[in-house]
């Protein structure tokens, strides 16, 4: 072989290596993430486990950017800005007010909504079958009816109740929908809601005088992020009021809460990994139907059961998914 020919050899070997990292650099898409809350170890494992059976590995072949406003509505708007002028492939965002935030800052980077309430309401998306635009995902429930599901299980465990308190946050997106809902389903139930309004954490203590002062028996509190962060001190006061609580998500119940009954979110959060891999392969958002959560769990403290003196009927306690001792 001619000099000539071995150095273009030796050239075209040694470029190889180079080139290949360059393609594998170029070819790792970004995926972001906006959280309402803080972030939570089962659904951040759920989440990169249904990633990994989709053959997405965060840190190898995708980059992962995560933000979180901690209960602090008026942090979305800036940390959705920041993640999409990170120019990634998809974001994730949970739960509604940060699917809006983030398609308020970019009408066309592809979202992938968990845990979505009311999506055709708030305009994210034209139908559940077909979205329409740059939003789809997996919305929260499958209509008001699970939550007269949640009153039932509060009455199946007080028969006697008759005078519920609702903690909801007026300043949030879904306080309005949510709170029809509610009222919705308990139509058919012997049951008086009485609305008290939390905006502020300062507040807590101040909101169960005033569901006290009304004569609240029991508490359901809605799903939302500002609930959620301060889950524990809910809980506490839960407790010292010896006022029976029902949540929508078990993270309350690990915290110290009653009773929970709503999707498993753990499930949504793996199952968000598949509208992801579509996407990252060439799907469009408009193009991927909105799916409704197939799964849901009961969970009950025993613990707290006894702590406010309540028996849990046997019938209830074979019902529950996971009893907490």
């Amino acid at each position: 072989m001619r000099r000539r020919d071995v150095l273009a050899f030796l050239v075209a070997v040694t470029a190889l290596p180079a080139t290949g990292r360059a393609q594998r650099q170029a070819r790792r898409p970004r995926i972001a993430y906006l959280g309402t809350g803080t972030a939570v170890p089962l659904l951040q494992d759920a989440f990169r486990q249904g990633l990994r059976e989709a053959g997405w590995v965060i840190g190898d072949n995708v980059a992962l950017d995560e933000r979180y406003a901690e209960g602090q509505d008026a942090r979305l708007r800036s940390l959705a800005s920041e993640l999409v002028l990170l120019k990634p492939d998809v974001v994730v965002a949970s739960p509604t007010p940060a699917a809006l935030a983030v398609r308020n800052a970019s009408d066309t980077v592809p979202i992938v909504g968990i845990g979505l309430d009311n999506p055709i309401q708030h305009g994210l998306i034209a139908s559940l079958s077909r979205p329409g635009g740059n939003v789809t995902g997996l919305a929260y429930s499958v209509g008001p009816e699970i939550f007269g599901k949640d009153l039932e299980l509060l009455r199946g465990l007080i028969p006697e109740i008759r005078h519920v308190a609702v903690l909801s946050n007026s300043t949030g997106p879904n306080h309005a929908p949510m709170l029809a809902s509610i009222i919705e389903a308990a139509q058919s139930l012997p049951v008086e809601l009485l609305v008290v309004d939390l905006c502020d954490p300062n507040e807590i203590d101040a909101a169960f005088a005033r569901m006290l002062d009304q004569g609240a028996e029991a508490l359901f509190v809605f799903g939302e992020p500002l609930f959620s962060v301060h889950r524990a001190s809910l809980a506490g006061i839960a407790a010292r009021n010896r006022l029976p609580t029902m949540y929508t998500h078990r993270l309350h119940v690990e915290a110290g809460g009653l009773m929970s009954y709503g999707p498993i979110f753990s499930d949504l959060w793996r199952r968000a990994a598949s509208y992801i891999d579509k996407i990252l392969k060439g799907a469009k958002p408009a193009d991927l139907p909105v799916e409704q959560p197939t799964k849901f769990e009961l969970v009950i403290n025993l613990n707290t059961a006894k702590a406010l003196g309540l028996t849990v009927p046997r019938s209830l306690l074979q019902r529950a998914d996971e009893v907490i001792e």
